[in-house]
């Protein structure tokens, strides 16, 4: 089938997000053919270029969303004729009312008076920004799923995608001083929210160009009959902006949508607008919910990456009945090494425990060949027992006999675990290490992480930290910055001019993907324990790629993480650095609890997590929706003249013509011929041949 896969700020570009499942989905469906429609973020990001596309891509459209074609019109004048003008402004006015009239930000206003009881950040119109209990959606539908403002919502959306396709586009339109005025005077109707009501003119342009920014793809020349009205299925691999062409695609021509989203777009348009005036949020999240929710309704499938987003998605307005959870696939085969090294490692050290064994026993059998036989302890004290007492004594030896020898082997079985896992950590390097990989930011709290790991050295005084990951803009760089300068004051012997090797210093910090830094397969290896300290997680890549290393885990309950491990790891409150430390001092104290924690978390990642069951995933939902939502075309020739008998004329009949079919009824005495006889039954033909009855 032809797939329509749409895309922002991420594939075919070489930088951006879900560049890397999208490549590997397209990679892994060779059997189909695939249209990419890419809307970039940047110039820098045009500028680097585009990923080695496969043959199974035959057409890539890409479109601008940070910059628009100055066409020299500042009021309005793309729109030809004073009919078309009115058009424009009644259908964006009924945008924009829904917006304002929207009952979901007023709701999360009045339940959001006082702080967050984890310090997450709200600003009492929005309520809690964060990934904390208090912030997850209940799971019922939200107020954006209000059929009268849907309805709304959509019909003016749909008046305006027809209104472009008609006049070429809206783009001035939009950035007009009219599409202003429709801001103030929707504010201004009864009705609408409190915080949007006394938005002043400087906080209603911002509201303006956001808008006018998100509705840039109503203006692209992808909806003909030759672009995406001749694909089979549009894949939006995310929400809003990404999803709208699909969405016009659906309106213009009846091509199915299926939608994944591995993050929740509404919530980082929350955070994005976090330093906005009250009334910029309130509008804008309410503009992103309506558009949220319209794209749900409209969808045949949403697939969200894991149930955290899922949440999001129903308190967004989404049928339970469209939604197929489906997680997202990495490559497990980089992190095979380690695997294989661990089991040499293991392999090692059970040959040195069986020729230590065999050693010690030697001489004891050279001594007392008796005592090394299996149960030989208790039948000497049954027969000493036998023979100088009675029965409650005999009963009494020989269970004393058992206990000891169960002690024995459970010592013994104890001793064989501690020596293969240290055997597999010298090997490995791991010792007392904890690693913690991802991107620098204040949402990763790495501040709490350093307050921990002080009170794990305090219990363990061998144990490492070392931190891996890269600094996140200037924010993040700043960020960096502030913990190396606590790490210095928390660990005077570690100051930030330490000439000693990271080896040797009790925390240390690595710049990952620089030139002489180690692969991750290598920083996962030589850790004890993967490490996560976020307040807002979506999906936790890494503690995903612990898991396909056999690595044990401490992490915080945000977002999908326990979805994501499952009883694979230890999990600990956000914020609560004394919690994080208990929880890494009892896995450094316990190897073997380690190990066992370690290999149930790979086997539960190569269960989940592959991009195998990935590919396999979206190949069904493919099929699935096509079989559901068949598209009708009308077959034409190379003269572009419909094509007689293109379409077979069965596949217009409705219901399940392929089915078992009824029985023909018996025609009644009327209307059968009374003069002819009835004919006699057909005779069942005799057998004949050696086996035939005579």
């Amino acid at each position: 089938m032809r797939i329509g896969l749409l895309t922002e700020g991420g594939y075919p570009y070489v930088s951006g997000d879900a560049r890397l499942w999208c490549d590997r989905l397209v990679r892994g469906l060779a059997r189909h053919e695939f249209r990419v429609y890419a809307l970039s973020r940047s110039l820098r990001q045009e500028d680097e270029g585009w990923m080695p596309l496969p043959p199974q891509v035959t057409r890539v459209r890409t479109a601008p969303l940070w910059t628009v074609v100055d066409d020299g019109a500042a009021h309005g004048r793309d729109l030809h004729g004073r009919r078309a003008r009115r058009r424009f402004t009644e259908a964006y006015a009924d945008l924009a009312r829904a917006v304002c009239e929207g009952g979901a930000a007023e709701g999360r206003a009045s339940r959001s008076r006082g702080a967050c009881a984890n310090g997450c950040a709200e600003d009492g119109v929005n309520g809690c920004t964060g990934d904390c209990a208090s912030a997850r959606p209940s799971g019922r539908t939200g107020d954006y799923g209000d059929d009268r403002q849907a309805d709304r919502f959509g019909n003016a959306l749909y008046a305006l995608a027809d209104l472009a396709r008609e006049e070429g586009g809206l783009g001035s339109a939009l950035r007009s001083e009219g599409a202003l005025r429709v801001w103030e005077r929707a504010c201004r109707t009864p009705g609408t929210v409190r915080t949007a009501h006394g938005a002043r003119v400087g906080e209603l342009l911002a509201v303006a160009r956001h808008v006018e920014r998100a509705l840039r793809p109503l203006s692209l020349d992808w909806y003909e009959d030759a672009e995406l009205g001749a694909v089979d299925l549009c894949h939006a691999t995310a929400g809003g902006s990404a999803a709208l062409p699909a969405l016009l695609a659906r309106h213009f021509s009846g091509v199915p949508l299926l939608v994944t989203e591995y993050g929740v777009p509404l919530r980082t348009h929350y955070l994005a607008t976090a330093d906005a005036p009250p009334a910029v949020r309130a509008l804008l999240a309410s503009f992103h919910g309506r558009l949220a929710a319209e794209v749900y309704r409209r969808a045949a499938r949403i697939t969200p990456g894991n149930a955290h987003v899922r949440r999001w998605q129903e308190h967004c307005g989404a049928d339970r009945a469209k939604l197929r959870t489906v997680y997202p696939g990495m490559e497990a085969s980089r992190f095979a090494e380690v695997v294989a090294d661990a089991a040499d490692a293991a392999d090692a050290a059970e040959g040195a425990g069986s020729a230590e064994r065999a050693e010690r026993a030697e001489p004891a059998e050279t001594s007392a060949p008796r005592r090394s036989e299996p149960g030989g302890a208790a039948r000497r004290a049954a027969g000493a027992a036998a023979t100088t007492g009675g029965t409650a004594e005999r009963e009494a030896f020989e269970r004393e006999a058992f206990e000891r020898e169960a002690f024995e082997r459970e010592t013994a079985e104890r001793e064989t675990a501690e020596r293969e896992s240290a055997a597999h950590e010298s090997a490995s390097g791991a010792g007392d290490t904890l690693v913690w990989v991802g991107r620098v930011e204040p949402a990763k709290d790495l501040v709490s992480l350093l307050h921990a790991f002080a009170e794990v050295r305090a219990h363990v005084p061998t144990a490492r930290l070392r931190i891996v990951g890269t600094a996140a803009g200037a924010e993040g760089r700043a960020y960096l910055e502030h913990c190396e300068h606590l790490a210095a004051r928390l660990f005077p012997d570690d100051g930030h001019e330490d000439t000693r090797p990271c080896g040797d210093r009790p925390v240390s910090f690595e710049e990952a993907g620089a030139p002489d830094a180690p692969d991750l397969a290598a920083v996962y290896a030589a850790g004890a324990v993967v490490v996560l300290s976020s307040v807002v997680e979506g999906f936790p890549v890494s503690l995903v790629e612990a898991m396909f290393c056999g690595r044990a885990t401490v992490s915080t309950d945000v977002g999908a993480v326990v979805e994501v491990i499952g009883g694979t790891g230890l999990v600990v409150p956000p914020r609560e650095p004394a919690a994080l430390a208990r929880a890494c001092v009892a896995l450094l104290r316990d190897p073997a609890r380690r190990r066992r924690l370690g290999e149930a978390a790979r086997a539960r990642a190569l269960e989940l997590f592959t991009v195998e069951q990935n590919v396999m995933a979206f190949d069904g939902l493919y099929l699935d929706v096509v079989s559901h939502s068949p598209r009708r075309r009308v077959l034409v020739d190379d003269r572009g003249a419909p094509l007689p008998f293109g379409t077979p004329a069965e596949a217009r009949l409705p219901g399940n013509w392929t089915g078992p079919r009824r029985p023909l009824r018996r025609a009644p005495l009327w209307a059968s011929d009374t003069t002819t006889p009835p004919a006699a039954p057909a005779q069942r033909p005799e057998p004949v041949g050696e086996g035939a009855a005579r």
